[in-house]
């Protein structure tokens, strides 16, 4: 596994957990692209929907005072330049976690310069935690 990838994922995780928009608006490709599916509907987006949608999550965030709640699932090459990450995020409100969580399939490239950028994403949204009590995290 490419070191510079864990550094940068790393970067990443910690621009998520603090709920810093300008670092994570940084690691996203402007040719970014996703789907979310939340109860069974299928919603397209890109790089500014994305944006926008962190900046309400880490808004949310802070006037609740909550704390993201981030495990690795797994961690899967997929090109010598493209490596997948799954990443299983909730949230503790009032130091309980919410019963729900989302699984984000998250494809990251090595752009120009070495420079890695998430470039997609595959987002299932409003996962029981009840159903992933037994994933093993990395």
């Amino acid at each position: 596994m490419d070191n510079q990838f864990r550094k940068f994922l790393d970067l990443y995780l910690e621009a998520w957990r603090s709920s810093s928009i300008n670092r994570m608006r940084d690691l996203i490709s402007k040719d970014y692209k996703a789907r979310e599916i939340r109860d069974g509907n299928i919603i397209d987006f890109g790089f500014e929907e994305s944006i926008n949608g962190w900046e309400q999550g880490f808004l949310f965030a802070e006037e609740n005072n909550a704390k993201w709640e981030l495990k690795k699932v797994s961690i899967i090459p997929l090109r010598t330049d493209e490596i997948m990450v799954i990443i299983s995020a909730t949230m503790t409100l009032k130091g309980k976690s919410i019963n729900s969580a989302h699984l984000f399939f998250q494809t990251f490239r090595k752009e120009s310069f070495g420079k890695w950028k998430l470039i997609r994403s595959h987002i299932e949204a409003g996962i029981s935690l009840d159903n992933l009590r037994n994933i093993q995290f990395t």
